[in-house]
């Protein structure tokens, strides 16, 4: 059943990434990164709908240029506010209420495997909610601002969060209606703001391939990453069929 309601938020600014343009228009191959990250999801026989949020800085240009082939695929178009958590909420009144759940997921992350979204929702419907992650395997060290190394910090428990992160979605319009401007400036991901309203959240396996593009260099890494995902199963995909996988 189509019970997934689906938010790519595309609103961050993407002032590391060092290019003109927002970091959502770079391209592998003929694709943007955020049309790549939707077509993750528009197709899905499990998705009922696809919310894409962008900056209003760059709505215009994602209207003009982009416009005919979300429409193509269905997907609603969402302006972002000051703050990831704002983007969120903005997409969130987008969201059907016939929806059971609501996946969150950030437009940057391209390199996911289709059936490593089958495994997330479907230990959305066994938990409710949920987070993919990945363990940290390097050694970690606090440094000041004098770039002078200070303690080595124990990476026993920690863990990397990815996305998509997938919630119940009465879960996640409580959490968002709790959410304190005061919470809110510490706010990285959404996983924080269910726990933060008290809402438990399930770690389950990501993968390490699964990165987000912050820098240029992640761009390059993504596109040779993503040759060695699973392939997906070959279907139309109309004026998108040159997409290469």
């Amino acid at each position: 059943m189509a019970d997934f309601s689906v938010i790519v938020v595309a609103a961050g600014k993407g002032e590391r990434f060092g290019d003109k343009q927002n970091k959502i228009f770079a391209k592998i191959g003929e694709q943007p990164l955020f049309l790549m990250a939707v077509q993750l999801f528009c197709n899905r026989e499990d998705v009922r709908e696809t919310i894409l949020v962008v900056s209003p800085d760059d709505a215009e240009t994602v209207k003009s240029q982009y416009g005919a082939n979300l429409g193509f695929m269905g997907v609603k178009l969402v302006e972002g506010g000051a703050e990831r958590h704002d983007s969120v909420r903005n997409g969130l009144t987008a969201v059907s209420e016939d929806a059971k759940f609501v996946a969150v997921h950030d437009a940057v992350r391209v390199c996911v495997a289709e059936p490593w979204i089958d495994a997330i929702f479907e230990a959305a419907r066994k938990q409710n909610c949920v987070v993919p992650t990945t363990p940290v395997t390097s050694t970690i060290k606090r440094v000041g601002d004098d770039r002078i190394v200070g303690e080595t910090v124990p990476r026993e428990g920690l863990y990397l969060a990815q996305t998509p992160q997938v919630f119940a979605r009465p879960a996640f319009v409580d959490a968002y209606a709790q959410l304190k401007d005061d919470s809110a400036k510490t706010i990285t991901d959404d996983a924080q703001v269910l726990a933060l309203a008290g809402y438990p959240v399930t770690a389950i396996d990501g993968d390490a391939r699964n990165i987000k593009i912050t820098t240029k260099a992640d761009l390059a890494l993504a596109k040779a990453l993503i040759k060695t995902l699973p392939q997906k199963s070959v279907s139309s995909r109309g004026v998108f069929e040159e997409a290469q996988w």
